[in-house]
């Protein structure tokens, strides 16, 4: 029931568990069952208080700084969601003046994607399983753009410098790097034995790389740089879907408004 539920997009399959057990589905016009089978030919009905619940749920936007990880705190780092203070509430935040920071806002909050401790950028908070679902679900389909300042694993040599008291010129990877591996970011790697699915990688000047990605594998962007000879110096993640990063300083964050959308 939950999985069918999940499916048409009523609630995440957790919601879903959460609603049955609650009495707020009916099947057909009658009360549904934890783990009940059904068609798809079933109607399903959801009480209002469910919607109403559901309305209340948050999503927050966070510019995440280096040195902060994205779930659970590991290592002596903290997690990110120590920085959802009112102080770190972003002054420009849209609906700043029409909903209050409260402590329940932090209640079953969880990363929808997770960003690395040595990397920035956006990082979403969730307690809306729809929200979660959408940008992590095994069908999720929504890009994610990041700037990556990028070098050239094998620097030359000094003393390969036509003068060996001179350091030599910088090397930028922009006009050093072959176009055969630009082509492999973009399609043909594969990490851990599986093939990668198809990138949109360009140069956005001489050092930066930007990739647009539609998966999320674990430090997946810095793998498959060093699977071509680049080593990563600096990764920010700058939008996710039709949500930019834009103007949100780091370390602060704000509240995704009703009318943007992934």
């Amino acid at each position: 029931m939950s999985k069918r539920m999940a499916e048409l997009g009523l609630a995440s399959r957790r919601e879903a568990d959460e609603w049955i057990l609650a009495g707020w589905v009916k099947v057909d016009g009658v009360l549904a069952q934890l783990g009940q089978r059904v068609g798809p030919e079933v109607r399903i009905d959801i009480d209002p208080a469910a919607r109403e619940q559901q309305a209340q749920r948050v999503t927050i936007l966070l510019h995440k700084p280096i040195g902060y990880v994205s779930g659970q705190p590991e290592d002596g780092h903290e997690p990110a969601v120590a920085l959802l203070t009112e102080a770190n509430r972003w002054s420009e935040d849209a609906l700043g003046g029409k909903l209050r920071f409260t402590p329940a806002h932090l209640r079953g909050l969880a990363p929808a994607g997770r960003l690395d401790i040595d990397s920035t950028g956006l990082l979403v908070l969730t307690q809306d399983g729809r929200v979660a679902k959408a940008l992590i679900g095994e069908d999720s389909d929504i890009e994610k753009e990041y700037l990556v300042r990028v070098a050239l694993q094998e620097a030359p040599d000094a003393a390969d410098a036509p003068d060996a008291r001179q350091p030599p010129e910088p090397q930028h990877p922009m006009t050093h790097f072959p176009a055969h591996k630009l082509a492999l970011l973009n399609h043909g790697l594969e990490l851990d034995g599986v093939q990668l699915r198809e990138a949109k990688v360009s140069w956005a000047n001489e050092d930066q790389l930007r990739f647009v990605l539609r998966e999320g594998r674990k430090r997946q962007i810095r793998r498959m740089c060093e699977a071509v000879g680049l080593e990563v110096l600096a990764l920010k993640r700058v939008r996710i879907g039709r949500i930019p990063l834009s103007h949100l300083p780091q370390g602060q964050w704000r509240y995704l408004a009703p009318w943007e959308k992934f």
